[in-house]
């Protein structure tokens, strides 16, 4: 059994103090940056808070576009289809019911109302589709970028790369803690043994895929508006640029096995500076995990067959 995995009975003490272990804020890992090289993070901003119902407070040009698109576009029209739908139903009760109308029409087609419920459909949808497709072209557009990360999904936790050309040149697994062990302020089925750790500011390109012999995989983080599935056999790309410190959380939003639920995803953006520091001293903790992989580049065109 993988570090992370839980059993029956592990899992039911689990459930037993979730309320309360989910009521604790995102405490700052001990490891090789010190805690107050980082920003505190509000309740809600990098993980979901007890009782929230709306969307993660987006740290990312992405994710606040996704945000104004749901909130502001998608919210209203289906808040006045709903009201519209409800009130016809209510009338069709009233004006139609047994009583008030005892003799039903034996109408069966009306030209003017099946040209209605046709083209205002259509136009809703035009009017979806415009700010959908545009946001949908800037998540899969990827920028100029001034780092690269590989991501891997494995079965069933992550592999993070950081590129020998990037004064990385090692990679690092990342666990689900001991949920029968877990330290006090840590959260539950979120908190990992090693964090991804990026830099503020700086545009991050994701190259992620999967394990040869393994399943897919999606990464998700919502705070980042990142979500991507890991395909084995197939290096897929995605992008975000972190403009607050923080720690994020994200979990395999795919159906990928019995582990599904303890594959989290824990990204760590600081400073520059502290960027810089985590990266030196990364280098002689995974140095049983250095490799000479360099990542991708997506700028040169692949060679056809």
């Amino acid at each position: 059994m993988r570090p992370g995995q839980i059993g029956a009975h592990a899992q039911h003490t689990i459930v037993a103090r979730g309320a309360a272990c989910l009521a604790k804020g995102a405490a700052f890992a001990s490891g090789l940056i010190p805690a107050a090289a980082f920003a505190q993070v509000t309740e809600g901003m990098s993980h979901s808070a007890p009782g929230q119902i709306g969307m993660m407070q987006p740290v990312t040009p992405i994710a606040r576009e996704m945000t104004f698109f749901h909130d502001v576009i998608l919210l209203p029209i289906i808040v006045v289809i709903s009201l519209f739908v409800l009130a016809l139903l209510l009338y069709v009760v009233y004006r139609f019911n047994e009583t008030s109308n005892p003799t039903p029409s034996r109408t069966t087609h009306h030209t003017g109302l099946e040209v209605a419920w046709t083209a205002v459909p259509l136009m809703i949808l035009v009017i979806i589709a415009i700010p959908s497709f545009r946001l949908l072209t800037r998540q899969i557009t990827v920028p100029e970028s001034d780092m690269t990360l590989k991501v891997s999904g494995k079965q069933w936790y992550w592999t993070y790369t950081y590129s020998k050309d990037q004064n990385g040149g090692f990679e690092f697994d990342s666990n689900l803690l001991d949920q029968t062990k877990l330290p006090a302020g840590k959260l539950r089925l979120l908190d990992v043994d090693n964090e991804a750790v990026v830099p503020v500011g700086k545009v991050i390109r994701l190259q992620i895929t999967a394990d040869a012999v393994g399943v897919i995989h999606s990464f998700t983080i919502p705070a980042f508006g990142v979500r991507m599935d890991a395909v084995p056999g197939r290096l897929n790309e995605s992008w975000f640029k972190a403009e607050r410190e923080g720690v994020y959380y994200g979990q395999c939003s795919k159906l990928c096995g019995k582990d599904h639920a303890f594959m989290p995803i824990a990204f760590r953006v600081v400073s520059e500076e502290a960027y810089k520091t985590w990266l030196n001293e990364a280098k002689g903790k995974f140095a049983s995990s250095a490799v000479s992989v360099t990542v991708a580049d997506a700028s040169i065109p692949a060679q056809r067959q």
